[in-house]
């Protein structure tokens, strides 16, 4: 991928989140090309989605790299793995919102990976007895991708502040809703 295709694609990224429904028209305008040029990029809407999951799925894995989750106790893996994660929590984001305009095979296949990594760790922190075995890991996988990308959108809607990405995180994560440490369930 170019720097400059991977810039345009940084900033639809950026616009696609604040505007998820945006015409190509109004895509291009905001990234500062020409239709033409978006075009010649990305021959339609659905090209751009899939240029864009494959670039966030790059970055995410080079994310679950980066926060080396073998090592040490899974509490501390988690709260690197989210740190390492914020910074592509608004593509995870605008997926979300996107992702009837994904194709669902290609989709599922990308994402295979990352999810059995990060499944991985919940079955090692339940194994070590860090984190509660009555839920699978596969769910708290699930969970965990929903959190990032929640959290992204209520940073960028100004419902919380950037400085506490990591600890809605973690603290749902970890403790829940619950104010106490009894939980019933």
């Amino acid at each position: 991928m170019t720097r400059d295709r991977d810039e345009l694609l940084r900033s639809a990224a950026e616009f696609l989140g604040r505007r998820p429904n945006a015409t190509q028209d109004e895509i291009a305008k905001a990234v500062g090309v020409s239709r033409a040029t978006l075009h010649r990029h990305f021959a339609g809407r659905g090209e751009l989605l899939a240029a864009l999951e494959s670039l966030a799925v790059e970055q995410l894995r080079e994310a679950l790299d980066a926060a080396e989750l073998d090592r040490g106790p899974a509490e501390e893996a988690l709260h690197r793995l989210v740190a390492a994660c914020e910074p592509v929590s608004d593509y995870l984001a605008l997926l979300y919102s996107q992702s009837q305009e994904l194709d669902p095979d290609r989709s599922l296949a990308a994402w295979e990976d990352i999810d059995d990594r990060i499944a991985a760790l919940f079955r090692r922190g339940q194994q070590t007895g860090e984190f509660r075995p009555d839920l699978s890991a596969l769910w708290l996988t699930d969970a965990f991708s929903s959190l990032v990308a929640g959290a992204a959108w209520a940073v960028r809607a100004g419902r919380a502040p950037a400085r506490d990405f990591p600890r809605m995180i973690v603290g749902l994560l970890l403790h829940g809703v619950a104010r106490t440490s009894e939980r019933s369930a």
